[in-house]
């Protein structure tokens, strides 16, 4: 019988950003098919007050990188601005997952029950455990954000589908 490990569980985040890497190219393939400058796509956002689809592209990629660091209790790397075309995209996705697998499973494993807090903007800080931070604020917020991308270009028109969600491939 195999168990999860954290190296084991950290592991979902790079295979995420390669799913919105897929969407992307998607979407890309469609402006370029429909005469549509990427622009168009980059700043689009579901709601006047949502963050436009670059900006939950870097998100999702600083959550998914920021993730195994501080379960190791190592300080993330940090990353500026937002890509505003979609080989700026696929750059910052490559980073994300390249500074992802700079943690190494000896870095992760048995951080489960690790404790820290984490700065979150005005409401202070936040304190997790290894495990609470991966599965109760990391993946489900790197879920929201690619559904987010999905939902945006869906709504401009792109021809998505369940299975492009998840990278073209279940």
């Amino acid at each position: 019988m195999s168990t999860l490990s954290m190296s084991n569980a950290v592991n979902a985040l790079p295979r995420l950003l390669d799913n919105l890497a897929h969407i992307l190219r998607k979407a890309e393939a469609n402006a370029t098919e429909r005469g549509i400058d990427e622009a168009v796509f980059m700043n689009a956002r579901l709601a006047p007050d949502m963050w436009p689809l670059s900006q939950q592209v870097q998100t999702c990629a600083e959550l998914a990188k920021n993730a195994p660091f501080r379960i190791a209790g190592m300080e993330p790397p940090s990353y500026d601005g937002a890509p505003t075309s979609f080989a700026e995209c696929y750059a910052v996705l490559e980073k994300a997952k390249a500074d992802i697998a700079s943690v190494t499973a000896d870095d992760l494993d048995g951080k489960e029950s690790r404790e820290f807090s984490v700065k979150m903007g005005p409401r202070g800080e936040m304190d997790f455990t290894g495990i609470s931070y991966l599965s109760g604020f990391t993946l489900p917020n790197v879920y929201f954000h690619v559904t987010t991308v999905y939902n945006i270009l869906r709504h401009n028109g792109v021809p998505l589908g369940k299975i492009d969600y998840f990278g073209g491939n279940p």
